[in-house]
């Protein structure tokens, strides 16, 4: 992990002292509303449907057990026992009141924390593949070029006020894990012909009203060049973005509107910022700096070395850890270790909630079995990156017994969900309680594994906090004259091999009330189990035979039953 300097330490402690005297000005009625709403917005504090909310920054979903358990201190100490994990590699807190914030962000400075730039229209958290680094599949490690993108764009003066939010992610693996085309820019790590390695950088996807999958910027970039290219897009969206039309102010809109005309202006602001100061030697990334940075991701001391101690027998395992061992348990670069997921989904709990008590768990897990490290996934779950082969039966008993161990990494109940409308002020309908009774519906993990792999996305509302257009199927919230409808979208892809090119799911009609829901999702599975061929995964089952016949079953279901009413 990335080791913070004097100078980041310092950094983010005096944001901290910062945001305390704001916020003591604010609470004192000498800084108005309007005034310390871009100030809270930029260090993560939103004021949502019941309190305030903090997003606390996880950069490229990385966390130590010792940050883990600060983040369940806070959850203990000002918020109402538990967080939510995002699918951007945050972590938020709920309930926290606005008079304790400052003392809040005291407490995450104090293990190298922060809610910079986790809200406001700014660059966000950079985000990343929860294997960057240790994937069996990768080509590059995109860590040290993650923390360099976060170090050069917090508190970036020139785009601290862009016309909206933007969001970059980066992969360096065959697979891509980080949705990339789905960002306002991602950034494919690879080697040209010559084996030189530098970047793809795709620019103007994201969600929302408008979903749009992002276009070819460039093919290849040097890398120690890329943080001028990434300049040149910001900044050209920084002049030319809409700011009279919050609907229309994303890049992606931009970048749809003047296609050739936008890349073209931002090569030519690529070429004037290399052009500068002696050829622009002062803009590109030194191979000393980048390797300063790189020596944080080494890896752990020790566990390159086999133990030499034998695994468990696969003859001797019973269904449970078998099927733990096909989902939660993944290929490590390294032959003799492994990468394990930590589930987050269980009855009774919203997909990515954890309380204070599960996050000590999960950080004793971390510290037991994978060198205190943890990362945050886009599934809103927890992975543990450096377990060895022969300690994973170990493991799955400890897993088990605090609950994270369910074998259901990539099947239907492994499902994303934003807050809704329990906890956001944005949502026209609650995500939570959908979430709950399709988990209901289909608890029998024997079905489940029958069904195979699924993407399930929720979100409460257009801003699309679930990726619901990414969702193999995907469930939007909609508000029809206050009461909570949902509609369902089939076929969505955030890019992954096993989904295919990324794409927008297609909608099989009118919304569903709420308690038609579950209804409809059964239809939906039921018809792929019925038409499915041997081996023929849902999303492949989806693009053979498309909408229609989902849509016929679906709304049968929707008209055997009454109209739903306002609430699941």
């Amino acid at each position: 992990m990335y080791n913070y300097t004097d100078f980041d330490r310092n950094l983010v402690r005096q944001r901290a002292a910062q945001f305390r005297d704001q916020l003591g000005r604010h609470l004192a009625g000498q800084l108005p509303e309007d005034a310390f709403r871009p100030l809270r917005l930029q260090n993560g504090w939103y004021v949502q449907r019941h309190a305030p909310m903090l997003r606390v920054a996880v950069p490229y979903g990385e966390l130590s057990s010792r940050q883990l358990r600060q983040l369940a201190r806070i959850a203990r100490t000002y918020d109402r026992g538990f967080g939510h994990f995002t699918t951007r590699q945050n972590l938020q807190f709920n309930w926290i009141p606005l008079d304790r914030a400052a003392d809040v962000m005291d407490e995450l400075a104090a293990v190298d924390m922060h809610g910079i730039q986790t809200s406001g229209n700014c660059i966000r958290n950079i985000t990343s593949d929860a294997l960057a680094g240790v994937a069996a599949d990768e080509w590059i490690d995109p860590r040290p070029y993650c923390e360099i993108l976060r170090q050069w764009s917090t508190l970036h003066p020139e785009f601290a006020f862009l016309p909206r939010k933007f969001k970059i992610a980066v992969t360096g693996a065959r697979e891509d894990r980080a949705a990339i085309a789905w960002h306002d820019i991602g950034l494919q790590l690879l080697r040209n012909e010559t084996g030189d390695i530098g970047f793809k950088v795709l620019v103007g996807g994201g969600m929302g009203r408008t979903p749009v999958i992002a276009s070819v910027a460039a093919e290849f970039v040097p890398w120690q060049q890329i943080l001028v290219f990434i300049e040149a897009i910001v900044r050209v969206y920084n002049l030319y973005g809409r700011r009279d039309n919050l609907y229309k102010a994303r890049i992606k809109i931009l970048v749809r509107a003047e296609g050739a005309r936008f890349l073209d202006a931002v090569q030519r602001e690529f070429r004037a910022i290399l052009q500068q100061d002696a050829g622009g030697a002062e803009h590109v990334i030194a191979q000393a700096a980048f390797d300063r940075v790189a020596r944080s991701f080494a890896t752990p001391a020790g566990i390159e070395t086999p133990s030499g101690t034998a695994p468990r027998p696969a003859g001797d395992t019973p269904l449970p850890y078998t099927r733990w061992l096909t989902r939660n348990v993944h290929a490590h670069r390294l032959p003799h270790l492994r990468t394990v997921t930590l589930s987050l989904k269980r009855a009774g709990q919203a997909p990515g909630d954890a309380s204070a008590e599960q996050m000590e768990l999960a950080a004793e897990l971390a510290e037991r079995f994978s060198q205190g490290e943890l990362r945050v996934t886009h599934d809103q779950n927890l992975l543990l990156p450096w377990v060895r082969e022969e300690e994973l039966h170990a493991l799955w008993h400890s897993a088990r017994e605090a609950g994270f161990a369910t074998p259901h990494i990539g099947l239907l109940t492994d499902m994303i969900a934003c807050p809704g409308g329990d906890f956001c002020g944005l949502a026209n309908a609650r995500s939570i309680p959908v979430a709950a009774a399709i988990e209901e519906r289909f608890h029998d993990l024997d079905l489940v594994h029958d069904i195979g792999d699924i993407d399930l996305h929720i979100s409460g509302c257009m801003n699309s906090c679930g990726h619901h257009h990414s969702g193999h199927i995907g469930i939007l919230g909609v508000d029809k004259d206050g009461a909570e409808w949902y509609q369902i979208s089939l076929g969505g892809s955030d890019g992954s091999t096993l989904s295919g090119p990324s794409a927008p799911g297609k909608a099989i009609g009118p919304a569903f009330g709420a308690d038609e829901v579950p209804d409809a999702v059964e239809a939906v599975i039921e018809t792929y189990l019925a038409q499915r061929r041997v081996g023929e995964r849902f999303i492949d089952a989806v693009r053979r035979l498309g909408i229609a016949p989902f849509r016929a079953a679906a709304d049968a279901v929707r008209r055997s039953t009454a109209h739903a009413p306002a609430h699941v």
